[in-house]
């Protein structure tokens, strides 16, 4: 086998079980148990066999952990662009209000986003939940730093969503 020949296939197979195994992970995270097994299976078996050929070869190059490291990367790279563009991701926005409380819950609301809202007994600040698409996080962001630049913004990974309304 040449080296060009061992060196891109070792490439594109680790593009292949990284890739698989970034998404194993963003569903593994949301308890999917059979599949995460079943991609790690794949993902494994290919690695096995990828691993083992280059480190069996009696070729002695450089290209060959090159190859295996970009692979790698490149596998990174694009696992990360399927998990984030195809895999249905559901984040948690908690925002604290420090001024125009009513304008922010008002623009929400316009802008199609479900709010829910706790007062806060005593305190002029308001706390507001939001279930959203991560898709959709940075214009929620701009509508509330339009309303109140110094809101206190945290944002979570939610696991599970039983009823409500998801934008």
């Amino acid at each position: 086998m040449s080296l060009v020949f061992l060196c891109v296939k070792i490439f594109f197979a680790r593009i292949l079980d990284v890739s698989i195994g970034t998404v194993r992970t963003m569903i593994m995270v949301r308890g999917k148990m059979y599949v995460t097994a079943a991609l790690a299976f794949i993902e494994v078996m290919i690695w096995f066999m990828v691993a083992r050929e280059a480190l069996v070869t009696n070729m002695n190059s450089i290209f060959i952990p090159i190859s295996y490291s970009l692979g790698y990367a490149t596998g990174t790279f694009i696992g990360t662009y399927i998990a984030n563009n195809f895999i249905r991701n559901i984040i948690g926005v908690e925002i604290i209000v420090t001024k125009n409380q009513l304008e922010l819950i008002k623009a929400i609301k316009k802008s199609g986003f479900a709010v829910s809202i706790i007062d806060l007994k005593g305190n002029k600040n308001g706390f507001l939940l939001c279930q959203i698409n991560s898709k959709k996080e940075q214009k929620l962001i701009n509508i509330v730093k339009k309303y109140d630049p110094n809101a206190f913004i945290i944002v979570n990974n939610t696991k599970y969503v039983q009823n409500g309304f998801i934008k």
